[in-house]
C-alpha cells in the first residue's frame, strides 16, 4: 500500500488509484502544492480538525447557507465547506482561461445563430433537432438582436480531470449558472483558515468577479448614465436564494422578485418603489425562461413579470443571461461543441469535451442500450445531478427502468463514459481521505470583453467512491487556488517551516471586524485583496 510521505507526523494520507489533485502516485505532493503540504504535514490530522471547526463555525455565523435535499432532508443548510484547498498551476490555468472563453463564445455565436439564419444547421454543422427542436428553444426570441449579438453573458462550465490528468469539460451552464458566490465565500473562509498560507503562495485574487460583473451589467446600456439594475429571484424558497441576496448586496442593486416589477403601456420596465415607479434598465435574471414571463411562456407563472419579454424585445430593458439562451445548454449539443468552434471561429477547441452520445440519434442508441451497464446516462435538460444513473454502480431494475424510460422518450437523454474523476484529500470524520471532485469556473462575455474567475469552485463528494459533487444532493466544497509557480514560497523558507512547524492560529472571530467597512445595506464588505 503506497502511503504518503505525511505518515512520520501522523496524517497519513493513502491516495487514490486515479489522479489525484494534490498528491502523486508514490505519496509526493505535486510540486505546485508543496507549500500546502508542509503546512497540512505540519498541523496533522487534529490541527486540520481544528481549522476546519473555525471555518464552519465563520460559515454559520456569516449565514452561507444552501438550500438542499440531501438523505430525505430539506430546507437550508450551512454551506458545506472543506477546509483544504486546490491548488493549481497557473500555466496550466491559462490555456483552462482561454479555452472557457474560446468556447462561451462559439456558443454565443450559435445561440444568435439559432434566432436568425441557422446557418449551422443549413451547412449540416448540427442536427435541425437541436435547434427549432431544442425543449430550450424559444421561438419568442426569433430576430432579437441583444447587445453585441450576446445573449449568454455568465457561464459556469463544469471540468473534470481524467486518470491521465486531462481536463474535460463536462456540462455548460448558460440559463441560472449558480455559485459564484460560494466561490467568494470560500475564498474569504479559507483565507481566515490559513493566513500564512496566502503570505507564502502567490495566489490569484478571486474578488474582482464582483466588479467585472457589475461592469458587464452596465456596459449593456452604454446610453445611460447610472443604469438602475436589479437581481430578479423567484423568492426565499429556491434553493440559491442565498446567492442572489448576496449578488444584489455586493453589487449595490435592488433585490426583486416578480411582483415588484411591472412592465407598463410604453413597453418599458418598472420597479414598485415607495416613491412610485422607478424605471429598470437592465435585470440579472436568476428565474427559468420558462416561468421568466407569463404572458410569452408558463401563464401559470407566479414569480415572473408579465411582459417581460415584450419590454426586452423592443429594446428598453437588457436581461443576463437573455432568454432563449437554453438552446445552447442542452446536454445533447455536447457532441458537437468541438465543431461549432471550428465552425464560427475557425480554431481548434482548446478544451475537450467530455465522449457524449444522444439517445436521439438510433445509432447512438442502439449503442447506449447496449451499454447502459458501463455508461453515464443522465437527462438531456435536467441539472443539479438529477435524474442520473451511474451503469456500473445501479442493479438490473434501475437499468431496466431506465432502458424503458429511453426508448419512450430518446430525445431526452444522453449518455456518457464513466470518467474515474480525479481526487483531492479531504477532511472527512477526523481523517483525511481522498474524495472525487470537480470544478465550476465562471466566464463572464460582454461587450468590452471576457473575465475568467482565476480558479472555481471546487465540488468534492462527501461519501467514499461518490460520484456525485452537487451540493443539491449531499456534495461539499473547496476553495480553489490558481498560484504561480514561479514564484517560491519565501515566506515559508524565511520561517523555517518543516513538518512540524507550528502554524498561526486563526482569529477566534474569523476576521469579521466590527470595523470593516459597510457595504450595500451596511453589510460588511467582503473582499479578497
Amino acid at each position: 500500500m503506497v502511503r504518503s510521505a505525511a505518515e512520520p507526523t501522523g496524517l497519513c494520507y493513502v491516495p487514490s488509484a486515479g489522479y489525484d489533485e494534490l498528491v502523486e502516485a508514490d505519496g509526493r505532493p505535486r510540486p505546485v502544492a508543496e507549500a500546502l503540504w508542509r503546512q497540512l504535514v505540519g498541523l496533522g490530522p487534529a490541527g486540520v480538525a481544528d481549522r476546519q471547526h473555525a471555518a464552519d463555525g465563520e460559515i454559520r455565523a456569516a449565514g452561507v447557507s444552501f438550500g438542499a435535499s440531501a438523505e430525505g432532508e430539506q430546507g437550508d443548510r450551512p454551506w458545506p465547506f472543506d477546509v483544504i484547498p486546490r491548488v493549481v498551476a497557473s500555466s496550466e490555468w491559462q490555456r483552462v482561461e482561454t479555452g472557457l472563453v474560446q468556447r462561451l463564445t462559439a456558443l454565443n455565436r450559435f445561440v444568435d445563430d439559432a434566432y436568425h439564419a441557422q446557418m449551422a444547421v443549413r451547412d449540416g454543422v448540427v442536427p435541425a433537432e437541436l435547434v427549432a427542436g431544442a425543449p430550450n428553444f424559444r421561438a419568442e426570441c426569433m430576430g432579437m438582436d441583444p447587445p453585441g449579438d450576446i445573449w449568454a453573458h455568465i457561464c459556469g462550465s463544469d471540468l473534470v480531470r481524467a486518470e491521465d490528468g486531462t481536463l474535460y469539460v463536462l456540462e455548460d451552464n448558460l440559463r441560472v449558472p449558480s455559485g459564484a458566490s460560494y466561490l467568494l465565500e470560500n475564498r474569504l473562509v479559507s483565507k481566515h483558515a490559513f493566513p500564512e498560507l496566502f503570505r507564502s503562495y502567490s495566489v490569484e485574487p478571486v474578488d474582482h468577479y464582483l466588479a467585472r460583473l457589475g461592469a458587464l451589467l452596465a456596459s449593456l446600456v452604454p446610453e445611460v448614465a447610472d443604469p438602475r439594475m436589479v437581481v430578479l429571484t423567484p423568492g426565499v424558497y429556491n434553493s440559491a436564494y442565498y446567492e442572489h441576496a448576496f449578488l444584489a448586496q455586493q453589487l449595490g442593486v435592488d433585490l426583486v422578485e416578480g411582483a415588484d416589477l411591472v412592465v407598463a403601456d410604453d413597453a418599458r420596465l418598472y420597479a414598485r418603489t415607495i416613491g412610485g415607479l422607478e424605471p429598470v434598465d437592465v435585470v440579472y435574471r436568476r428565474v427559468d425562461d420558462s416561468f421568466l414571463d407569463p404572458e410569452a411562456f408558463r401563464r401559470d407563472s407566479l414569480v415572473g413579470v408579465p411582459g417581460l419579454l415584450r419590454a426586452w424585445r423592443a429594446g428598453n430593458v437588457a436581461v443576463v443571461n437573455a432568454p432563449g439562451t437554453g438552446v445552447a445548454d442542452d446536454k445533447s449539443l455536447y457532441p458537437y461543441v468541438g465543431d461549432l468552434i471550428r465552425y464560427y471561429l475557425a480554431e481548434e477547441p482548446l478544451l475537450p469535451s467530455v465522449p457524449t452520445w444522444r439517445c436521439a440519434d438510433p445509432e447512438d442508441r442502439r449503442f447506449v442500450l447496449a451499454n447502459l451497464d458501463a455508461l453515464v446516462v443522465k437527462p438531456a435538460n435536467e441539472s443539479g445531478g438529477y435524474g442520473i444513473v451511474i451503469g456500473p454502480r445501479a442493479g438490473p431494475e434501475a437499468l431496466e427502468h431506465v432502458a424503458r424510460r429511453i426508448e419512450a422518450h430518446p430525445a431526452g437523454w444522453v449518455a456518457q463514459p464513466l470518467l474515474p474523476l480525479s481526487t483531492m484529500p479531504t477532511l472527512v470524520d477526523g481523517a483525511v481521505v481522498p474524495r472525487h471532485v470537480d470544478l465550476r469556473p465562471f466566464t463572464l462575455l460582454g461587450p468590452d470583453g471576457a473575465y475568467v474567475t482565476p480558479g472555481g469552485l471546487t465540488r468534492v463528494a462527501r461519501q467514499a467512491g461518490s460520484l456525485i459533487v452537487n451540493s443539491s444532493q449531499g456534495g461539499g466544497s473547496k476553495d480553489t487556488w490558481v498560484v504561480d509557480e514561479t514564484v517560491p514560497d519565501l515566506a515559508v523558507r524565511r520561517q523555517g517551516a518543516g513538518p512540524g512547524a507550528p502554524l498561526a492560529a486563526a482569529p477566534a472571530n474569523g476576521g469579521r471586524t466590527p470595523s470593516a467597512p459597510a457595504g450595500p445595506g451596511g453589510a460588511p464588505q467582503r473582499t479578497d485583496q
